[in-house]
Parts: C-alpha cells; sequence; structure tokens
C-alpha cells in the first residue's frame, strides 16, 4: 500500500471529542489552539442541525474553546449546500429550528408549505405531530424527503431524546419514502466540508468517538480516521464493526503533538 500523504488539514466531530455533556474534554482547547497557531485549515463537525454555526461558536467559547465561527461545519449547512447544489433557488417546507431555516434562507430558499419542492427534516426540541402529518401529506403529494441526519437519539441531561433518525422512520412508514440523509455516515458531508476549507482528502483526518457515523464517514471519504475514547465508543465496540479507524487514542489530547 502507498503510504498516506502528511496530515495537512483537520476534521473534528464536536460532541464526545472537544467537549462531554456540556464540559470540554482536557486537551481540547490545546488542540484548538494549535490548530490556529499553525495555520492548518480545519472544521468542527456536528449532525446536529438546530444551531447555527454562529451559536456554536458562542456556546464553545463559553467553555473555553475558541472555534471561529467559520470553522464550524453543521448538517444544516450541509444540506443547504446539497439543495443549492441540485436544485437551486428551490421550496421547502422545514421542521427545524434556526440552524436548518437560516442555512437555508442564506442559499435564497423559499421555505412554505404550499407546494414545497422538498420536504426537510431536522432537530427539533418539540416535534409536532401537526408538522409530521403536513409532512407526510406533502410528500405523498410529490414533495422529495431530505433529512439533516440518521441519527436516531440524541443525549440530554435526562437520557436519550428521539432525534432526526426516529422521526424520519415514522415518516417513511406513514410515506412509503425514505429520506436522503446528508449528515454523517453520509461521505457528502465529509467532501462538502473538506471543500469548504479547500482541503483534499488524501491529506486530512477525521477524529470521532463513533464507529457507526465519524469513523465510517471520515472512512468512506478517503481521509485518515482517529477514534476517541472520550464518547460514546468503549475499546470492546471496535471488534464489532467491519472496519477500523487508522488509530484509536484515549482523547483529543494525544493529537495534538501531530499538528
Amino acid at each position: 500500500m502507498a503510504e498516506r500523504k502528511p496530515i495537512e488539514s483537520w476534521l473534528t466531530d464536536m460532541d464526545g471529542v472537544l467537549m462531554h455533556e456540556g464540559i470540554p474534554v482536557p486537551g481540547a482547547d490545546a488542540f484548538i489552539k494549535k490548530l490556529r497557531e499553525s495555520d492548518r485549515p480545519f472544521l468542527v463537525l456536528t449532525n446536529n442541525s438546530i444551531y447555527t454555526a454562529r451559536d456554536l461558536h458562542a456556546r464553545l467559547n463559553r467553555i473555553g474553546l475558541d472555534v471561529p465561527e467559520a470553522n464550524i461545519w453543521t448538517s444544516a449547512l450541509a444540506t443547504a449546500k446539497f439543495l443549492d447544489d441540485q436544485h437551486p433557488g428551490g421550496s421547502a417546507y422545514v421542521i427545524g429550528e434556526a440552524g436548518l431555516t437560516t442555512a437555508l434562507h442564506e442559499v435564497g430558499y423559499v421555505l412554505t408549505d404550499h407546494e414545497p419542492d422538498f420536504v426537510i427534516l431536522g432537530e427539533t426540541r418539540t416535534y409536532s405531530f401537526e408538522a409530521m402529518t403536513k409532512a407526510v401529506r406533502l410528500i405523498n403529494n410529490g414533495a422529495r424527503f431530505i433529512a439533516t441526519n440518521p441519527d436516531e437519539t440524541g443525549p440530554s441531561a435526562e437520557g436519550a431524546l428521539p432525534a432526526t433518525g426516529a422521526v424520519a422512520a415514522l415518516i417513511t412508514a406513514a410515506t412509503g419514502k425514505k429520506p436522503y440523509f446528508i449528515g454523517k455516515p453520509n461521505p457528502l458531508m465529509m467532501r462538502t466540508a473538506l471543500n469548504t476549507i479547500g482541503a483534499h482528502s488524501e491529506s486530512s483526518a477525521m477524529i470521532g468517538d463513533r464507529m457507526d457515523t465519524d469513523i465510517l464517514a471520515g472512512l468512506e471519504a478517503g481521509m485518515e480516521t482517529f477514534l476517541v475514547l472520550t464518547g460514546l465508543t468503549r475499546p470492546e465496540d471496535i471488534e464489532r464493526h467491519p472496519f477500523r479507524p487508522s488509530r484509536v487514542v484515549d482523547s483529543i489530547a494525544d493529537l495534538v503533538e501531530l499538528i
């Protein structure tokens, strides 16, 4: 096998890698600081479509992680980019929050419930039965179905919450139509992220805490992959998958020296 090129660009997941339950992971601040000082292209990725990049910049800043707004890439931004490329100037019925609606407005999409081109499903704190019913009827009438990510559950202080993938399954059961999922593990999210910072997969790395999203997406995009053990995946979980990360480390602190 040909030896990989040195890592010039970095993509990293946010929850479970840089922070855990709202607390920064030890070493995350040093990692971000060294990336910025070295001028390496980088993006912090999240499948969550609730927040805008500006919101996330503020949230990270409050816990001591200085990540510029331009270095944050969400599934909402990837969804807007995909739709702008595929069907510019279209219309959509959206179930989601400001992160998704703002991204769509910024690419010139009209948000409407009158004969939209697409139904777009993202995260929201309050999934409405009325909104889901409307989505089902619009899809049955010909609107194409897009979902920001396939995550079936999300974290909360009280335990797991149903997320986009679970609600998408409900709508699929009612319509017989499966959505096109934009976020991880779809390598499309990684490709658009790399294009955003002018990076190439052969000289880029993906850091994540989940085998089934972060590592799979990085692998399928042709990137070097690093699994950290500060999130959801335990060492014994790795062998349950038919693929492996390039390297497993305890935390992002172990990667500072590679920048």
